[in-house]
């Protein structure tokens, strides 16, 4: 690979960018599960903006309904002012996303960030219990503002704060100590007059880890979690910032357990096109809201409603979540055979099109060696994929939903022999 043109970025941005660091390229193009770089190279994109792009890159049904939207002179800022984009918006949603599946929920339009939905959530939750703390899962990552800073249990997200972060009690997630009953945890805490921990307003929780290193929550104790929080009058949050939108073979990643969350917070792929766009699900009775009371300028931005309108009905008319459910298999198969080259030191997990090996087995000396030395072959090979989880030791394999199969088991074989090429060298 020839040397990158970067010089203008490592001279006058800041310090502060990351994903960069790991795809020395400078992208031009961008078509369905592909990324091109100025040198014309194509990549196969497993990364999918962090969960952004689950329709995959630039789909001409959405790109065609923006570019006639701007051509026609369409409102595209209007605060939280009636318009005929929100009207269409959100009577599709209800319409058509949340009776079919029995779902009550009226939509809050925060900020454009998932960061920015789970702040508006807690403060709804705090308001209408009338309580300040916050139960969250160890392994949980729910942003990067101060609010969801303190949910999110990365040492080095917190770290960046630089004020204590209070008012959350975190608890084991289901999967950190065989053996131990964490809802049985929880609700020791809640019960035992000397546990120390404040009654929370509300517990939020990713359905499936991502972040935290991809760990989808058995449905039972999903389920028990639900009946926990009915028993305590406590709300219950789902942060379906990244695994939602069919990501795991559901619209909402919940419906798999067949519960129903008093608030959700969606970004990432409600915009449809990776156009930013956050929405606050919350039950009627939960309305409590003041006008004003939670705002921000570019709430509700016009195009994305535009977008994210076209992405809701392409996911229906492709039928997205049977085919994630379908097409899931193959990933699972894949994962199976990367899982058989190491298999002391190689451990996979997912759902759908969210997977994750973790690697951490190989890690003897550097934590996250082993996985960094596997996204560098994969990036070299035409192949983006992320690292998440303790450690950074596991790579995060997250295709566009639309991704055609060869294109997928062409990803997935330049992701095993990676995996194949460091463990070789991990042996010598």
């Amino acid at each position: 690979m020839s040397s990158v043109n970067s010089q203008v970025f490592e001279t006058y941005e800041s310090e502060v960018r990351s994903y960069c660091r790991n795809f020395p390229a400078v992208f031009t193009r961008a078509k369905g599960p592909f990324l091109y770089d100025e040198e014309g190279r194509e990549y196969i994109d497993f990364f999918c903006g962090a969960g952004a792009l689950n329709y995959g890159h630039n789909p001409d049904m959405i790109r065609n309904r923006l570019v006639e939207y701007l051509q026609n002179d369409g409102v595209m800022h209007a605060l939280d002012m009636y318009t005929q984009p929100k009207r269409e918006f959100i009577a599709f949603y209800e319409n058509q996303i949340l009776k079919p599946r029995g779902l009550n929920y009226k939509l809050q339009f925060p900020g454009p960030t998932g960061t920015n939905a789970v702040e508006a959530a807690l403060k709804l939750a705090r308001k209408v219990k009338k309580r300040t703390n916050i139960f969250a899962m160890m392994g949980g990552f729910h942003g990067m503002t101060l609010g969801s800073i303190a949910l999110t249990t990365d040492a080095s997200s917190r770290a960046g704060a630089g004020v204590p972060l209070t008012n959350v009690t975190h608890v084991p997630a289901p999967y950190m100590f065989p053996g131990l009953d964490t809802l049985q945890y929880i609700e020791t805490l809640l019960t035992d007059d000397h546990s120390g921990v404040e009654k929370p307003a509300a517990i939020i929780l990713e359905t499936v880890q991502a972040d935290g290193g991809i760990y989808p929550f058995p449905i039972e104790w999903l389920q028990g979690l639900r009946a926990l929080c009915d028993r305590h009058d406590i709300l219950m949050i789902v942060d379906d910032v990244q695994v939602g939108c069919a990501r795991t073979g559901w619209f909402f990643s919940f419906e798999r357990a067949g519960i129903v969350p008093d608030i959700v917070t969606q970004s990432k792929s409600i915009g449809g096109y990776g156009m930013p766009f956050a929405l606050v699900l919350l039950k009627p009775e939960l309305d409590l809201w003041e006008p004003g009371e939670h705002n921000g300028t570019f709430r509700g931005y016009q195009l994305s409603m535009v977008a994210a309108k076209a992405g809701l009905e392409m996911m229906l008319e492709e039928k997205v979540e049977e085919k994630v459910r379908d097409k899931g298999k193959i990933i699972a198969q894949a994962m199976d055979r990367i899982g058989a080259i190491a298999p002391s030191h190689i451990e996979t997990r997912g759902i759908g099109f969210v997977w994750g090996v973790d690697l951490a087995g190989f890690d003897r000396e550097t934590a996250g060696a082993a996985s960094k030395r596997v996204l560098d072959i994969c990036f070299q090979n035409g192949l983006i994929v992320e690292r998440v989880g303790r450690g950074n030791s596991v790579v995060k394999v997250m295709p566009e939903l639309l991704i055609d199969e060869e294109t997928l088991g062409k990803g997935l074989k330049i992701l095993e022999d990676a995996v194949k090429q460091m463990a070789g060298e991990q042996d010598k």
